[in-house]
């Protein structure tokens, strides 16, 4: 998703089905945030499976201050409204890994 500066609203720029967070990384822009609500599939330690629901804040270093400024204003209003509890942050798109997402999910077991 992307904030439309011009009507000032949070608007869906694209849709992906069965993507991998790899995958993911390489649709984002370099160097303008994105919000991201990705579902992914995760095994916990002792087999059970969820699909937890994660809000990924792409602020990439090096974006203009006035779209950081914009994005940031618009990101808590965005979670609390879609009600979502798994949020992230990366600052740079080569973040966004399997890895990264195993890790930051494990924190909630």
């Amino acid at each position: 998703m992307k904030v439309d500066k011009d009507r000032q609203m949070v608007v869906l720029e694209e849709e992906f089905q069965n993507i991998s967070p790899e995958e993911l990384k390489t649709e984002l822009p370099e160097r303008q945030p994105r919000f991201v609500v990705y579902s992914y599939k995760y095994v916990h330690e002792d087999g059970r499976v969820s699909y937890p629901l994660c809000f990924i804040f792409s602020s990439p270093v090096g974006c203009k201050p006035e779209q950081q400024m914009m994005y940031a204003g618009s990101k808590n209003r965005l979670v609390q409204t879609a009600e979502l509890t798994k949020v992230f942050e990366i600052r740079t798109t080569e973040d966004l890994t399997e890895a990264w997402l195993q890790e930051k999910l494990s924190f909630f077991r």
